[in-house]
């Protein structure tokens, strides 16, 4: 995990003095292999989010959707998903051909988790890859570089149809997250003392 962050990153943690967390944090949680639970949040997803970059690193995201299980744990270090019939851009794939490194973010509303994978990815438009997915015009293939929760704090209830309560506004003091108030942080993470 020594490359985990770039100088950029390592600028701002020095700024905003969390270079204490940021290090805990890629030390203990992120991993270079799928856990149970990411295997389990990757194969219910019904969608998640794709961040690719072409060859001048000019970035691209976009939404991927399918029925629960469309995105496959091959093992613990590669999935697949399937592209499906769109709009024949192909900006995320054509990115992917010219420049491999891929960010995917699923995001389980329901249980206020997300997780973020990065990692290398390969387009393949062979009928032995493209008859293990019903309707794909493509298969992706991604192997796994990094995997780790990120904080869920500001997700939104969009069942309740209501804004996290973590969002600052005028007037208010955000509570801290639950993950603050654990005592692996005591001492390298800000907190605001609102429960």
């Amino acid at each position: 995990m020594s490359d985990f962050y770039h100088e950029g990153a390592l600028e701002l943690q020095r700024r905003l003095d969390t270079h204490e967390l940021a290090a805990h944090i890629a030390k203990r949680y992120v991993s270079d292999e799928l856990d149970d639970d990411a295997v389990a949040l990757i194969t219910d997803a019904d969608s998640f989010f794709l961040a690719t970059a072409d060859t001048l690193g000019r970035p691209d995201c976009s939404y991927k959707g399918g029925r629960p299980g469309f995105v496959q744990v091959l093992d613990r270090r590669t999935l697949a998903f399937p592209s499906y019939d769109g709009n024949g851009m192909f900006r995320s794939l054509g990115n992917i051909l010219v420049n491999s490194a891929v960010g995917l973010l699923f995001i389980d509303y329901e249980r206020a988790v997300k997780l973020r994978l990065n990692g290398d990815a390969t387009v393949s438009t062979r009928q032995v890859d493209l008859s293990a997915f019903e309707g794909a015009d493509a298969v992706v293939n991604i192997r796994v570089r990094e995997v780790f929760e990120n904080c869920p704090r500001y997700l939104h209830d969009r069942k309740a149809g209501e804004y996290s309560r973590h969002c600052p506004r005028p007037g208010y003091v955000p509570p801290d997250p639950d993950w603050k108030r654990k005592p692996e942080y005591d001492g390298i993470v800000r907190r605001t003392g609102v429960r």
